[in-house]
């Protein structure tokens, strides 16, 4: 499979909470496990179904415990197993401060291997 990644992706153990934007109704909070991490994306599991093309609201625990407020797109969708679905997202909107605490993570975490 040929890698179409613009940023190298790191693995960071976290969880999200995401509710879809542009939907009517009540916003429903969904635990997803992600699986890797760049500064201009997100890849996580999730057993919820959620639409490609579709905006969340997102809240990342990165490894220094903080919260990084951001809007994911999904843009690619594989079905796993029965219950759990591997997604794959872009940011939009993320401030350039919040994506380079994502960058720096991967540049130590290079550094460590």
């Amino acid at each position: 499979m040929e890698e179409r990644r613009r940023n190298k992706r790191i693995g960071l153990s976290s969880k999200l909470l995401i509710k879809r934007l542009d939907a009517e109704g009540a916003a429903k909070e969904v635990d997803i496990d992600v699986v890797d991490v760049s500064k201009t994306g997100v890849g996580f599991l999730c057993s919820e179904a959620l639409e490609i093309g579709a905006v969340y609201e997102a809240s990342l625990t990165i490894w220094t415990k903080e919260v990084i407020h951001a809007f994911l797109e999904i843009v690619r969708i594989e079905k796993k197993d029965d219950n759990i679905f591997s997604y794959g997202s872009i940011f939009i909107g993320m401030s350039e401060i919040e994506a380079s605490r994502i960058e720096t993570y991967s540049t130590i975490e290079t550094m460590e291997v």
